[in-house]
């Protein structure tokens, strides 16, 4: 496992119970997943040396994160490893150019885009021509509303430009909300799909994501679920991949990102649904059966927990465990520091709105230490 961050600390979890074991190469010595996974290395991802020591004997390389250099990849596959998803799948949670430029060759429903060139005046022209607003986002590294700006006419565009990073312009779509498809993919061609659930953002970070999307028409849901299952496919992505959707306000589908790993907006399947999106990772780059995605409950609401008022997370699990003990809290073991997701809390059960102001009182006494400022639907 390259990453040590909570998506590898929540993969251990998973793999206890399959009899997997877990090597890991870690950020630092006490990163999440390095506290609850024995067999660890701190080293780098972009050195090759680290890659290939972790790699050891280990029939297949997985990863917590996108970032490790896709020659570094290669090179493992050429001495025998087996990254799972592989370089020329995982180049398309990456790059998000390459990415966009691959799924409209495939068909599928994206925003309109544009490359930008690397000098300053020609992407200037080129945005006059595109049309403003317009996204800008980094083709690299960008996350959590990171590496992603709304620009609305020139002024503002120069500045971003002025970064020296390589851009692509999105338009700016009129959505009614965020979706994400989520599907699990063995080498072997079988395929598991999950509900598709809705992903509410707060300053470009997931807030919370309720599962199955309320109120979803059922076309739109089976477009989601098949361009998730397409995406996988055509690209021959192994393991989970999660594909986060708008849904215009005119009533289509576009696809906004794509990650091939567990994902956020799946949190909510380790407590809701028979088979956990990590569990099914495992399984589905180990080449084993997959498990079912069936909801155990009509609904799931995941929240997720930001660096808040609280400090000491784990004195107040007693109380969050004590007023809310239906609550599921997972805690990834980090240092609390302003808007840093340092867990998570589920609810299930069988009435949406009691499983909302259940998770959403929970996360916020656990993240500021009282139910005020619960995020209204």
């Amino acid at each position: 496992m390259i990453g040590g961050g909570q998506l590898a600390r929540m993969m251990q979890q998973a793999a206890i119970g399959l009899g997997v074991r877990i090597r890991l190469l870690a950020e630092g010595p006490d990163v999440s997943a390095a506290q609850v996974v024995p067999d660890h290395r701190v080293g780098d991802h972009t050195v090759l040396a680290d890659l290939q020591e972790v790699a050891g004997q280990a029939p297949v390389v997985t990863f917590d994160h996108e970032h490790v250099p896709p020659e570094h990849l290669r090179a493992l596959a050429a001495q025998g490893h087996v990254p799972r998803p592989g370089p020329d799948a995982l180049l398309y949670a990456q790059d998000k150019g390459e990415m966009r430029v691959r799924l409209s060759v495939l068909g599928v429903p994206c925003p309109l885009f544009e490359l930008l060139s690397g000098d300053v005046e020609e992407a200037v022209d080129e945005l006059a021509d595109f049309g403003y607003p317009a996204v800008l986002k980094t083709t690299r590294g960008g996350y959590d509303g990171k590496g992603v700006w709304v620009v609305h006419d020139e002024a503002q565009a120069r500045e971003v430009l002025a970064l020296g990073q390589e851009l692509i312009a999105e338009e700016l779509v009129d959505f009614r909300r965020e979706l994400s498809a989520q599907v699990a993919r063995r080498p072997s061609g079988e395929v598991e799909t999950y509900p598709v659930v809705e992903s509410r953002q707060a300053d470009g970070i997931c807030k919370e994501v309720v599962a199955p999307a309320p109120d979803l028409d059922p076309s739109l849901r089976e477009q989601a679920q098949a361009v998730a299952r397409r995406v996988a496919e055509e690209l021959d992505v192994t393991g989970m991949l999660a594909v986060e959707l708008f849904e215009t306000a005119d009533g289509r589908i576009l696809v906004n990102e794509l990650a091939m790993r567990p994902h956020n907006t799946g949190h909510w399947s380790i407590d809701g649904a028979v088979t956990s999106q990590f569990e099914n990772h495992l399984r589905a780059v180990l080449d084993l059966p997959l498990g079912p995605s069936t909801p155990l409950r009509p609904w799931s609401v995941m929240v997720n927990v930001l660096g808040g008022a609280v400090q000491d997370l784990l004195a107040q699990r007693a109380v969050v465990l004590d007023e809310v003990p239906e609550a599921k809290i997972h805690l990834y073991g980090k240092d609390v520091k302003p808007g840093r997701k340092v867990g998570h809390v589920t609810v299930v059960g069988d009435d949406l709105e009691d499983v909302l102001a259940t998770a959403r009182r929970a996360a916020t006494l656990l993240q500021d230490g009282s139910a005020v400022g619960a995020v209204d639907r």
